[in-house]
């Protein structure tokens, strides 16, 4: 992720590791966000759709997804610590965080993406200057669940106007849309974090 500094925990930054010589092939500015070593920041700004059903904002409450707002400060903060990186995104005054990590046994090759009890373990997919992030399966507890219940995921990284950009957008068969947000970041330099 953006700004070098802090303690080396891995040779290699998770996406690096887990995408292998492909990491080499992907746009500057996706690798510079994904090069986290210690504590990065990154700013930008994003919007936020939520589903309207009751389902759909149960689940959103759930992993506290932000609420709906058309444009909104967005800032990342990525703390890196024995090969798992932290994630803490906040949208507006909303924060929600994850942890990702590399896969191992039936999720070696894949990052696992951890919201409390729920993980996702997802394929990392290069593609035309994008990078999908595709999911192959999840657990809750640790216990497997089939994939006929997963929530459906549409997630990708590109550049555009040499900027990082996202777009994450995650629905269900029974709930609809759940949560779709997009924008973009750039690293915070010289900043610590907190601030």
């Amino acid at each position: 992720m953006p700004g070098r500094g802090g303690t080396v925990t891995e040779a290699k930054p998770l996406y690096a590791r887990v995408l292998g010589d492909a990491w080499d092939g992907l746009p500057d500015e996706i690798r510079d966000m994904h090069t986290v070593d210690g504590v990065a920041v990154a700013e930008g700004r994003a919007s936020v759709e939520r589903g309207d059903g009751l389902l759909a904002r149960r689940a959103a409450a759930v992993i506290g997804f932000p609420a709906a707002i058309e444009d909104t400060p967005v800032r990342v903060l990525f703390e890196a610590a024995n090969g798992v990186e932290t994630w803490t995104r906040s949208f507006g005054p909303d924060t929600f965080s994850s942890r990702q990590s590399a896969g191992s046994g039936r999720s070696a090759g894949l990052v696992c993406e951890h919201f409390g009890p729920l993980s996702f373990a997802m394929a990392l997919i290069p593609e035309a200057g994008r990078l999908w992030l595709g999911v192959r399966r999840w657990t809750c507890f640790g216990l497997p669940l089939p994939m006929a219940l997963c929530p459906r995921s549409t997630s990708y990284e590109f550049v555009e106007d040499g900027r990082f950009r996202f777009h994450v957008e995650i629905g269900h068969p029974v709930t609809g849309l759940i949560v779709r947000y997009r924008g973009w970041l750039v690293p915070a330099e010289g900043r610590s974090p907190g601030l």
